[in-house]
């Protein structure tokens, strides 16, 4: 585990041996936040890059021979692999790693060091403070933390009067920790604290000689590529960022239609908290009379989530809706292994679901078994009864979600609910589709024992790129003592597994988006808003079933708040795959919808409350539109939809397509008046995935 802020003074991991270096990059340029959001990292050497989990970055090439940036390896790895996948991390912290890297962009190696060096040399000059009171030090050589033999009581005491909290591992220990921004009078401060408790007068903390050992300190150049070079000037910086942000399509260019997604509204009102101090400056080991504003939302939040969901009690903890799974299915081993059952480690899965489902259950060390589908999209209710039976004796639950992957409310969810408990498993219930549920009816209600809930999803929070995102899990009252406990402060349950993040309410900073999305909707918001999810999805079904079949819909023809749209038939008729049309999608100036989930060649379209009806009629135009353009391609390999997106460079270049410049550019009327432009055309995947490269500052993108 390294701190990346002090790898600008020590040795890095790699020089000195090691093979993984991992740790937090919340200190670079993030704030506490009462826990998180934040960045993690996790470095290898070249020899294990191919077991890396979660998302990394690579280098391919586009279709004119242009360098493209593309996820690499690890993209849709749960669904291709599911329960062999290399983790169940379906995405990354992107928008937290996008700050760090910006404060790296700014501030640049000379910068980097500086703020190491201050936060040394305060360290340093406490400590040599200290030792002249005649204070033992728990260690000679460190960064910016010091320990302290002392009496904790009368230290905090007098700490406490000062405005200062310090870290007491023990009774007769003090732990102190120093970072860029301390200043020489707050040093003076906490020397003063010492000497008081000591009856003495302090002495000045001068400055101090460096306490690494010099075999340890750092001789390498880092960061020395132009990027880490170039930006110094805050309106130079602030032009960098724009750029960037003008090559990605986002909720402020056109409604984001990712089935199972939820790319819904993050309302101006409800990000406010995100620039309050009081929210954001908070240590998560505050003492606790320190912390109230916080904990009152939290118990609140928590309160509102078990109500929504129909049952006795939330965790906050779990830091994604992955992370979610995960803590889920170790509370129900915990459940079984409390009743002297934990034998019990088989789980039932059906054919549809998320990839990250049986990667979760495997991280759980639960064993899985694939439940099949039916030709109408539901769970095989009968082969899952006779699963069921089949492991009885072993079965420790099964995961589903309603309405299901496919889009539909299946009616015979209750069946599948008590077929599981009279096999002697528990219910968890993924809510990745919650938002076809809240105010209609809930999990608990169903028959469920746990469900997560994806608050970057279903309650507003943005999804960042990625992340970071929030997955609560919500229990039944017999699964309350068993919610993740943390070592460090008092939450969960009784009987708590333990901690599934580093902080123990997880990225407490976010939850007051949560928090206002329910407060002020209310009962009546938060149904109308489900009820508006189902219409508009349904509206957008009924609009294309002339153009594009849904795939599935359930017994009353409807589907719930999302929608399969049916391309098998495009390769053999037009030789144009979905891949191809998500691409086209992009010069109409929208993200692609899902694509090739959870049916291989599909669109999985999902709208949300959030879109109004005139944005659903463009992205209803622009699919007819492609349609008749696949129609008119067949046959031609050079084809406008084959070839896309189109770039300004390539529509301002030699042109030698049998289609024009406007046909590419303009293929409706509405776009001219905001064009969004690719910044790339179609990327070579295979190209990517086989010459791996993740070093790409170097060149200009």
């Amino acid at each position: 585990m390294a701190d990346l802020l002090s790898l600008a003074l020590l040795k890095a991991p790699g020089e000195w041996g090691a093979d993984i270096a991992a740790g937090s990059t919340q200190r670079l340029g993030t704030p506490m936040g009462f826990g998180g959001p934040s960045a993690g990292y996790m470095a290898t050497r070249e020899a294990f890059k191919r077991n890396m989990p979660g998302r990394i970055i690579g280098v391919s090439v586009d279709r004119l021979g242009n360098k493209a940036l593309r996820m690499s390896l690890q993209m849709r790895e749960q669904h291709i692999k599911r329960e062999k996948a290399t983790s169940n991390i379906c995405t990354a912290s992107a928008l937290m790693a996008s700050m760090v890297g910006f404060y790296c962009v700014y501030n640049g190696p000379e910068g980097l060091k500086r703020a190491a060096t201050t936060a040394h040399e305060a360290a340093a000059a406490a400590a040599r403070a200290l030792e002249a009171l005649d204070y033992k030090l728990a260690a000679k050589a460190f960064f910016d933390t010091i320990e302290v033999e002392a009496e904790a009581a009368v230290i905090q005491s007098l700490a406490l009067e000062r405005g200062i909290n310090f870290f007491y591992p023990t009774e007769n220990s003090v732990r102190i920790a120093f970072d860029e921004v301390t200043t020489p009078e707050e040093v003076e401060t906490v020397v003063g604290i010492f000497a008081e408790a000591r009856g003495r007068k302090a002495k000045g903390a001068k400055e101090s000689a460096p306490r690494i050992p010099a075999q340890l300190l750092r001789t390498s150049a880092y960061l020395t590529e132009p990027v880490f070079n170039t930006y110094r000037c805050e309106s130079d910086l602030m032009r960098y960022i724009k750029r960037l942000e003008l090559r990605d399509i986002s909720l402020a260019n056109s409604m984001i239609s990712l089935g199972s997604c939820t790319m819904k509204l993050n309302a101006a009102a409800l990000m406010q908290p995100l620039s309050l101090a009081g929210f954001l400056d908070m240590h998560p080991f505050a003492p606790a009379d320190q912390a109230e504003g916080y904990m009152q939302l939290i118990a609140e939040l928590e309160k509102d989530l078990a109500a929504i969901t129909g049952f006795a009690a939330a965790s906050l903890q779990p830091n994604s809706g992955a992370a979610g799974e995960y803590t889920g299915l170790m509370v129900i081993r915990a459940y079984h292994q409390s009743r002297g059952q934990g034998y019990r480690n088989i789980v039932l899965i059906p054919a549809s679901a998320h990839g990250t489902n049986p990667a979760s259950a495997a991280m759980a060390g639960m064993k899985i078994v694939t439940v099949a589908c039916d030709d109408k999209g539901n769970i095989d209710v009968e082969d899952l009864k006779a699963k069921a039976r089949e492991h009885s004796s072993e079965l420790a639950g099964t995961m589903i979600t309603y309405p299901s992957t496919h889009g539909v409310f299946e009616s015979r969810i209750r069946e599948i609910v008590d077929a599981v408990h009279d096999a002697g498993g528990q219910v968890y219930m993924d809510g990745a589709n919650m938002n076809a549920q809240v105010g209609l009816t809930n999990p608990g209600y169903i028959g469920a024992d746990v469900c997560h809930l994806n608050l970057h999803k279903t309650f507003a929070m943005p999804h960042g790129g990625g992340g970071p995102g929030v997955g609560p899990i919500c229990v039944a009252e017999h699964l309350r003592p068993f919610l993740p406990s943390h070592a460090l402060a008092a939450t969960g349950g009784d009987e708590g597994i333990t901690a599934v993040a580093s902080a123990p309410w997880g990225s407490a900073s976010l939850l007051p988006i949560t928090y206002g999305y329910i407060k002020m909707l209310g009962e009546e918001g938060l149904r109308r808003s489900t009820e508006m999810a189902i219409v508009n999805a349904n509206y957008m079904s009924s609009a294309l079933k002339h153009e594009y079949r849904t795939y599935y819909s359930g017994e009353t023809g409807r589907v719930g708040h999302e929608m399969i749209l049916d391309l098998t038939h495009f390769k053999h008729d037009y030789d144009i795959d979905c891949g191809d049309i998500a691409h086209r999608l992009m010069d109409y100036g929208f993200h692609a919808p899902t694509l090739s989930f959870p049916v291989h060649e599909t669109l999985m379209v999902e709208p949300t409350e959030s879109e109004p009806k005139a944005e659903m009629d463009r992205f209803i135009e622009t699919l007819i539109r492609i349609k008749r353009e696949c129609e008119a391609a067949a046959g031609q390999p050079d084809n406008v939809v084959r070839n896309a997106p189109h770039t300004a460079a390539e529509l301002c270049g030699e042109w030698t397509h049998p289609y024009t410049r406007e046909e590419a550019a303009f293929p409706l009327d509405w776009i001219r008046q905001a064009k969004f432009f690719p910044y790339v055309t179609k990327i070579d995947n295979g190209y990517g995935d086989r010459n791996l490269c993740c070093r790409n500052c170097e060149e200009k993108f």
